[in-house]
């Protein structure tokens, strides 16, 4: 038998009518920083907004994801990529993990290529802390390509 991960997704409120596309997808292929998850069974338990800065929901999300069975929450990839990414992000990994003892992970979705370029010009990402969260869902050109 499979071990099974169970995980929540929390996506940044500008994105809140994101359907999941692209993070749907790549946990299902195991892209990005769902890679992690290959040869396991991954259950999502939860998928919700950080309710807008400063990250109202976050308590809230992550409280009913792990009494879901939450055992990692990613912190989805629009958090990482917005203009600008989100200036929380750090905070809300620290949090988590402290609160409520779950492993946290950055992003969930390859880097789109375009936005790659674009936070390249912008120096967004040139701290080590930066480079250490982009790193899960960095990836190579041909698949940041995939999900431009």
């Amino acid at each position: 038998m499979k071990e099974t991960k169970k995980i929540g997704i929390l996506i940044c409120d500008r994105y809140r009518r994101c359907a999941g596309g692209k993070c749907f997808r790549s946990l299902k292929n195991r892209e990005g920083a769902f890679s992690k998850y290959k040869g396991m069974e991954v259950e999502v338990v939860g998928y919700s907004s950080c309710d807008g800065c400063p990250g109202g929901n976050i308590e809230y999300a992550v409280d009913e994801m792990k009494a879901n069975g939450a055992d990692v929450i990613h912190l989805a990839t629009g958090l990482v990529v917005g203009y600008p990414p989100c200036p929380h992000i750090v905070y809300f990994h620290d949090y988590i993990e402290a609160k409520y003892g779950l492993e946290v992970v950055y992003g969930t979705h390859p880097i789109p290529e375009k936005y790659l370029q674009m936070h390249e010009k912008l120096e967004t990402w040139n701290s080590d802390e930066w480079q250490a969260i982009i790193q899960p869902t960095l990836n190579d050109e041909k698949m940041r390509l995939a999900y431009n």
